[in-house]
């Protein structure tokens, strides 16, 4: 089932440089189905979708690792099961405590026109 997310839920996460997720904000564990204690310190991955192309995520992963922000759709799953679409702002930093990098992925809500954009593309990857 898919959750829509509202204009105004903005999903915040940090992670260490191997993916591992260091931060959640509310509106992230909300929409995720997650506590922030089930979330902290598991792979980013835990949400990727099935449907999502391997080749969006080395795109993103060889984007940062390079030190610039990557910026694309996503489809997410829940918790439970049922998935939602952002639009994903993922930046370099070095935010993590033992001095190495680290990422922050901002997202918002995708509109219809957009997700129907990405999911064509998707299947030509």
């Amino acid at each position: 089932m898919e959750y829509e997310l509202n204009e105004t839920d903005f999903l915040v996460s940090q992670t260490d440089s191997k993916g591992n997720i260091l931060f959640a904000n509310e509106d992230f564990c909300k929409i995720a189905g997650y506590s922030l204690d089930e979330l902290i310190g598991r792979p980013h991955n835990i949400v990727r979708h099935p449907d999502m192309p391997k080749a969006a995520f080395k795109d993103l992963w060889e984007t940062v690792k390079r030190g610039n922000i990557w910026k694309g759709y996503v489809k997410n799953k829940t918790k439970n099961g049922g998935f939602y679409w952002v639009f994903a702002t993922v930046y370099p930093n070095m935010a993590c405590e033992d001095g190495q990098h680290g990422y922050m992925s901002c997202r918002r809500k995708a509109s219809i026109a957009e997700i129907k954009k990405a999911e064509t593309l998707y299947k030509t990857l």
